[in-house]
């Protein structure tokens, strides 16, 4: 029985203390240029949020960072990336929609072909990840209740 605690407890230590990193996948910028999720790497801390135009919590969530965004932007460097899992069907409604919504602070990416959102293991948006300025994800949430934002905040600003 100690055998089985002892192995149960490194295999946790283990899964702990390897941070996992941003996948080497390939999406589309703003501009329709493809790139990889790990240009948007900069040294600077940021918000990862995947989003699809059907999902209300989705946009609720993407709204409440932008609203709150220039106060934070006072207080820490970050960065938010909003990563459309749209299909080639509706990535052109999607584009609309990140210019009417006004997230022109944002890093929009599209993930058409959703492999990005397989690579991440993302399952149910609203998904969003905080990552750190070297490509390490410290954090990871699903779904989006009203001021859950300050939450992504929070983790953010002890990053500094």
């Amino acid at each position: 029985m100690k055998k089985l605690l002892f192995l149960m407890f490194a295999l946790v230590m283990g899964f702990s203390a390897s941070a996992q990193t941003l996948p080497d996948v390939k999406v589309e910028n703003q501009e329709g240029k493809v790139v990889s999720i790990r240009e948007v790497v900069d040294g600077t801390p940021m918000i990862i949020s995947f989003w699809s135009t059907t999902c209300k919590p989705c946009i609720m969530e993407l709204n409440a960072i932008n609203n709150n965004l220039p106060d934070w932007l006072e207080e820490v460097d970050m960065k938010v990336v909003a990563v459309s899992v749209d299909d080639a069907r509706t990535v052109s409604r999607a584009r609309a929609m990140t210019q009417g919504q006004g997230w022109d602070d944002f890093t929009c990416l599209y993930d058409k072909n959703q492999d990005l959102k397989r690579a991440m293991n993302v399952s149910l948006t609203p998904h969003t990840f905080i990552v750190d300025g070297s490509g390490n994800i410290v954090y990871s949430h699903s779904g989006y209740t009203p001021g859950s934002e300050e939450e992504l905040f929070e983790k953010i600003k002890a990053l500094k």
